[in-house]
């Protein structure tokens, strides 16, 4: 394995924080937004919302965190394998890359949860 291949993993995981921060900011905005709309006929609706926002607030941070960590990973394996050591390199890029993967699992459950707050807004259009 050569240097340059963890090297490739750079632009996607960029990419892919990014998008991640995305979703993170944007759940705060509907936290926020969420918060300024509580009224006594929605309570039970708005209860509903906060525990899956709370859900996907938290899958969004380990989505994050593994994000991150493959990252570093993918740094320290090009750096042993720039001094030779490519066993060692190749077993931490490895490591990268199930991190990475486990990031994307949380990424495509997250979105099932998304899903399931879709619908639930969608449930004042039924009642209509």
């Amino acid at each position: 394995m050569e240097i340059s291949t963890p090297a490739l993993l750079f632009p996607a995981i960029s990419l892919l924080l990014l998008a991640y921060s995305n979703r993170f900011m944007n759940l705060s905005a509907l936290i926020r937004d969420l918060n300024k709309n509580v009224t006594t006929n929605n309570k039970n609706k708005i209860k509903r919302q906060i525990m899956n926002l709370k859900k996907r607030v938290k899958l969004v941070i380990a989505m994050q965190i593994l994000g991150v960590l493959s990252i570093t990973l993918c740094v320290i394996a090009m750096f042993f394998l720039f001094i030779d050591m490519l066993l060692v390199g190749k077993i931490i890029f490895c490591i990268s890359l199930v991190l990475m993967l486990l990031s994307l699992v949380i990424s495509l459950y997250e979105l099932k949860i998304s899903e399931q707050a879709l619908c639930i807004e969608l449930e004042d259009f039924e009642s209509k």
